[in-house]
């Protein structure tokens, strides 16, 4: 018996996101500000939902620049104790956004 795959529709379930629930803030640490210095890449904390090119779309509109490339993470919740309880942090994504050589993004 031979079992068909649907193609891909390219949309995931969920809701539509605007730009400024995509990223959800920069992340400022001596690591990204290296980032980009030397490769012209910028780190933000983004939506949980947020795809590769909704990201993309969102950084372009936001701040008025091309992005060449989107790599992502999704950051697990480390444990934390109170007294005699365990509980976890929230699950966070975190994007790393390259932009041509010819745009810069200045938080400062």
């Amino acid at each position: 018996m031979v079992t068909l795959r649907r193609p891909p529709t390219g949309r995931r379930s969920g809701p539509a996101l605007e730009p400024y629930q995509v990223i959800l803030r920069p992340l400022i640490t001596e690591k990204a500000t290296q980032l980009s210095e030397r490769h012209n890449a910028y780190t933000f904390e983004v939506n949980v939902l947020a795809t590769k090119t909704e990201i993309k779309e969102a950084i372009e509109s936001l701040f008025n620049v091309h992005v060449a490339d989107v790599r992502t993470q999704n950051r697990r919740g480390k444990p934390r104790r109170y007294r005699q309880k365990v509980g976890y942090m929230r699950r966070w994504k975190k994007a790393i956004v390259t932009l041509h050589e010819d745009y810069r993004i200045d938080f400062y």
